[in-house]
C-alpha cells in the first residue's frame, strides 16, 4: 500500500480517489488542496489548490459525465468548485449561502444532475445545481438548530412500482443529537423532512447512507456518544428500524463512516486511530469484519 509522505504542513482532514482510482485529491488544516496521480505504489503530485481562508474540512469528486471536477468545503464558510482541463486546475465557481464552517459537500446521484449537497453550522443544509452557464439559486433548508455537521445523500432510485418518478433523498446528521431523512417535494420544489431519527444522545458526527440499491435502505449513523447505528427502512417507505452496531460503547469518539461501493461493509473512523470493518450477517446481525493496520 503506498504512502503518502509530508503531504500537507498540517492536519489532513479527507482524502478521496476518483471514480477511476488514479487521482487522489487531500485537503487540510493548511488551507490547501492537493492533487496526487496515483499508479500502483507510485504517486505524484500534480497541482496544490489554493483558496480557501480556512481549515479545508472535506472534498467531493463529481462523476465524470461532468467533467473532472471538484468540490471542497471549509471553516470560511465556504464551497469552492475546483475544474481541471488539459491538464490545467481552475476555480470555477463559488457557493457562499452559508454564513458558519460548512462541514461537508457531496455530489447527487449523477442521474440527478450535478447537484451538490453542502450542510454547515448554521444549521442549515444547501443544496446548488450547477451547469454550463453557471449555478441555478440554492435550495436553503433550516435542518438542525444548532448546526449540521454531515448530510449524504440517497442511491438514486425510481419511486412506485409504474411511476418513473426519481425519489430523491438524503440524510442529515445534527449537533442536536439528530438524524432527519428528508425528501424532495415535486410539488413544491423543495426538500421537505420525512423522518426524524432519535437514538444518539450526543452530536452525530458522520451520516452516510448505503449506495446499493436493494429493497432494504440502510444508514449508518456514528456520533461523539462513542455509537454507530445502522437504520434500516424497507421498500423506501414506513418507519425506520434502529440496530446498535455494537452493544457496547466504541472506545473512543466516531468521527466518519463510509460504505464500500457494493453498500455491504461499512467502515469506521474514530479518535483512536484505527479504522473498522463490519459487515451484516444473514441474521442482520453486524459484526467485525476487520482491522485497517496504519
Amino acid at each position: 500500500m503506498p504512502t503518502i509522505a509530508n503531504a500537507h504542513n498540517d492536519l489532513i482532514h479527507d482524502a478521496v480517489l476518483d471514480y477511476y482510482g488514479r487521482r487522489l485529491a487531500t485537503c487540510s488544516s493548511d488551507k490547501t488542496i492537493k492533487i496526487f496521480e496515483v499508479e500502483g505504489e507510485a504517486h505524484k503530485l500534480v497541482e496544490t489548490l489554493s483558496g480557501h481562508e480556512g481549515p479545508v474540512w472535506r472534498i467531493a469528486w463529481a462523476h465524470p459525465k461532468f467533467g473532472t471536477i471538484l468540490a471542497s468545503c471549509s471553516y470560511d464558510g465556504k464551497v469552492l468548485i475546483w475544474k481541471e482541463e488539459n491538464g490545467k486546475w481552475d476555480q470555477i465557481a463559488v457557493h457562499a449561502v452559508h454564513s458558519a464552517s460548512v462541514n461537508s459537500v457531496q455530489w447527487a446521484p449523477h442521474e440527478y444532475g450535478a447537484l451538490l449537497l453542502a450542510a454547515s453550522s448554521d444549521g442549515k443544509v444547501s443544496v446548488v445545481e450547477f451547469k454550463e452557464n453557471g449555478t441555478t439559486s440554492p435550495i436553503v433548508i433550516d435542518a438542525h438548530a444548532i448546526g449540521v455537521n454531515a448530510a449524504s445523500w440517497a442511491p438514486a432510485t425510481v419511486q412506485g412500482d409504474s411511476n418513473s418518478q426519481q425519489l430523491r433523498r438524503f440524510v442529515t446528521g445534527g449537533a442536536d443529537n439528530l438524524v432527519k431523512v428528508w425528501k424532495f417535494n415535486n410539488d413544491s420544489q423543495m426538500y421537505v423532512l420525512e423522518n426524524t431519527l432519535e437514538g444518539h444522545s450526543d452530536w452525530v458526527r458522520d451520516v452516510a447512507w448505503s449506495p446499493s440499491i436493494l429493497l432494504r435502505s440502510y444508514i449508518a449513523t456514528v456520533s461523539q456518544d462513542h455509537t454507530c447505528i445502522i437504520w434500516s427502512q424497507e421498500n423506501n417507505e414506513g418507519s425506520w428500524k434502529k440496530t446498535p452496531l455494537q452493544a457496547e460503547r466504541f472506545p473512543d469518539v466516531l468521527w466518519r463512516a463510509s460504505w464500500s461501493l457494493s453498500g455491504n461493509i461499512l467502515a469506521l473512523s474514530g479518535g483512536d486511530n484505527k479504522v473498522t470493518l463490519w459487515k451484516e450477517d444473514l441474521e442482520g446481525k453486524w459484526e467485525p469484519a476487520g482491522e485497517v493496520q496504519q
